[in-house]
Parts: C-alpha cells; structure tokens; sequence
C-alpha cells in the first residue's frame, strides 16, 4: 500500500485526465466518458490501496470495462510499467497499446474487452488465491453498461458460494452507457439489493471522493467470507464541462477546437487545486 496525499491523488487524476484526452484525440479513436468517468477509482486502488510490490502475493486488478483502457495505461506508465512516450503512440500502428487491456502490457493481468467477462476472471484469480493460500486480493472494475450481461451474475452468484472475500468489484456507476441512460436501455435499479441478494457486501458512494473511497477500501474485508462490491456513483465525462453526462461521448473523439477547450479546462482545475494547496486548504 502507497501512502499519497489527497492532495497528491487530486494532482495524479489530473494529469491522468489530461493524457486520456491528449490519447484520444491524437489515436482519433477510444472511449473518452467512461474513461474520465473512472479515472480517481483507478488513482486510488493504484496509488493508495493495493499492494503491487509483494511478487506473488501482489493484489491482483482486472478492469472489466475494457473499452476504458487510456486511463489504465497512463497509470501503468507513471508507475514505471511501460515508457510514458508510449502513450504518445497509443492504438498506432505497431504499438503495444491497443484499445483494450492487453497482457503484452507489463502490469495487465488479463485481456479484457468483451463486456460482462471481468467478474468472471477475477472471481477465478480470488479462488486461485484461497486454494493456494496466497494473500492477495482481486479488484476487478465494472461498468454499469456491462450489468446487462448475464456472465456478471453468474460469477456473482460464483463468488458468494465460494466465499471469496478476497474479491472486490467496483462498479462505475455513471448511469450512462453506449445507447442511452442505463435506465432506459436496461434497468439496472434497484442495484444495491440485487447484489445483496446474491449474498455479497455492499457499499455506496461517491466514486469521485478520494475520502469516501479510501475508508471503505481499505476496511475490507468487512464481512469474512462474503464477496465485496462497491457501487461507486461517477460522472461520464468527469473532468470536461462539455462532455460530462453525455450519452454521446462513449465513444467520440474531440475535434481541434474541443481538444484546446478540454486541456484548458483541465489545467485550471490543476492551477486551482496548486493554489488551494499553497493556501493549506487541502
């Protein structure tokens, strides 16, 4: 476990925010809402919650929600993982870096992409782990989109018979997917009661609380041998005025101008946090 500042976090998801965007527009390809919607789930598991340097006893993360892969390569980069110029040649030709989780990736446990496969693989990396009597844990990251897939709840239904709390799925709960409001296309809801129906631990909050998100992570296992979920409420497009919770930044790629607008936005939200930091009021 890494011990980083709120203030530190703040400042990384920043910088992470800032490539997903520079990533997307330079590839003319990726999936920039749920990306950016992720991005402080993704700061505080790496930075502040899981143990990476314990070799075979190292936690273990699978992000399920593939398609949101930028953020997760600019993390790998900043923690030495992979060359940080690699970014710069994100899904191009001949680069390591596709549009999905790829275990040529130093750091990438498991190919994902196909949605509603994630909880599966790490319900089957928690088991591994009692049998062998390792000590690590699982996180596997969701999207709410992907709860459509029947494979989920089959790995839910999985976990909890198999007693694994040494798994920990997050969802992010953004509320929007590809075609519209998960509401709308596939009502979700309610959510809470469904997992616990299944009999696992479940928490909510504010996925974009490093507070929040750190009190409850770092309790786990609350319950011995239940499987733990946390529905983490996030916005599509956190970050970037235009595109927060706009269906229809799934999947697109800013133009020019958008691009300019979206890295301003960004670095006077840096210069803000640095102002309110050299002010103590952080």
């Amino acid at each position: 476990m890494r011990h980083v500042t709120i203030y530190e976090l703040i400042k990384k998801s920043l910088k992470i925010r800032k490539q997903i965007v520079q990533m997307i527009y330079k590839a003319k390809s990726g999936h920039i809402g749920g990306s950016l919607s992720s991005v402080d789930i993704l700061v505080t598991l790496f930075y502040r919650i899981m143990n990476l340097d314990k070799g075979d006893e190292s936690d273990k993360f699978v992000l399920s929600k593939g398609h949101s892969v930028e953020g997760y390569y600019a993390i790998l980069a900043d923690i030495g993982y992979l060359p940080e110029d690699e970014l710069e040649r994100y899904c191009q030709f001949g680069s390591i870096l596709i549009g999905h989780p790829t275990n040529k990736v130093k750091g990438i446990e498991v190919n994902t992409g196909s949605l509603g496969h994630g909880l599966s693989v790490g319900a089957g990396m928690a088991l591994a782990g009692k049998r062998k009597g390792k000590n690590y844990r699982v996180f596997v990251l969701m999207g709410d989109g992907e709860l459509a897939e029947g494979s989920v709840w089959e790995a839910a239904m999985f976990a909890a018979n198999y007693k694994l709390d040494n798994l920990v799925a997050i969802i992010d709960r953004n509320k929007l997917q590809i075609s519209g409001g998960t509401e709308e296309v596939m009502k979700l809801e309610p959510l809470r009661q469904k997992w616990e129906a299944f009999g696992w631990k479940v928490f909510e909050l504010d996925g974009h609380n490093y507070e929040e998100l750190i009190e409850i992570l770092t309790k786990i296992p609350v319950e011995k041998d239940k499987p733990h979920l946390i529905i983490a409420n996030t916005t599509k497009g956190k970050g970037v005025s235009f595109i927060e919770n706009k269906a229809q930044w799934h999947h697109k790629v800013p133009t020019e101008e958008e691009y300019i607008k979206a890295i301003q936005e960004l670095d006077m939200q840096l210069q803000e946090v640095e102002e309110r930091e050299s002010k103590n009021c952080l």
